[in-house]
């Protein structure tokens, strides 16, 4: 089986970056942190970008660093939570990727997320109902990944065996 690059796809505070980063280490597998990639590529931090530039700029320069990301080595590629639900990414992404939804229900992705004030699409009103506006609006997109595995009461180490298991399984890991 030809190795495939695995996509975590889900919330803030699903566990995307955590556990990319452990199942990276898992795995022997270069990690993407799309965000991290923008921000060096920009020189700013992403809320300052969305300030400056918006939502579609950013969300540009996303799809750009994921489709470049696609375009190399396999690796575990961690997109922001809103990638997902740009039009046609998902299907594109499907062609040399394995697509795993981390799912959260808004209150456990509120708990963990606590006061982190650095997400600029979750600023304003009550956490969980933002985080719930969110979901409802993104779960389409979300539930079209290849796997969902749900993250609400695992250990980071937990979710990230679930998904190295499926990635061993089905991307040729």
């Amino acid at each position: 089986m030809t190795r495939r690059h695995v996509v975590l796809v889900g919330l803030s505070g699903s566990g995307k970056t955590v556990v990319g980063q452990r199942l990276a280490a898992d795995l022997g597998a270069p990690l993407v942190d799309v965000d991290g990639l923008i921000v060096r590529q920009a020189q700013m931090p992403i809320s300052r970008l969305i300030g400056e530039r918006g939502e579609v700029a950013f969300r540009e320069l996303e799809r750009q660093a994921v489709r470049q990301a696609l375009a190399e080595a396999p690796a575990i590629i961690v997109p922001g939570a809103g990638w997902a639900a740009q039009p046609g990414v998902i299907e594109v992404a499907r062609t040399t990727a394995l697509l795993v939804y981390l799912k959260a229900m808004a209150i456990t992705l509120a708990k963990r997320l606590g006061a982190d004030e650095s997400r600029p699409l979750l600023s304003g009103g009550d956490l969980v109902d933002r985080l719930r506006e969110q979901l409802g609006a993104r779960e389409p997109f979300y539930s079209r990944a290849d796997h969902t595995v749900v993250t609400d009461s695992k250990t980071v180490e937990a979710v990230a065996a679930d998904v190295a298991a499926l990635a061993r399984r089905e991307a040729g890991w």
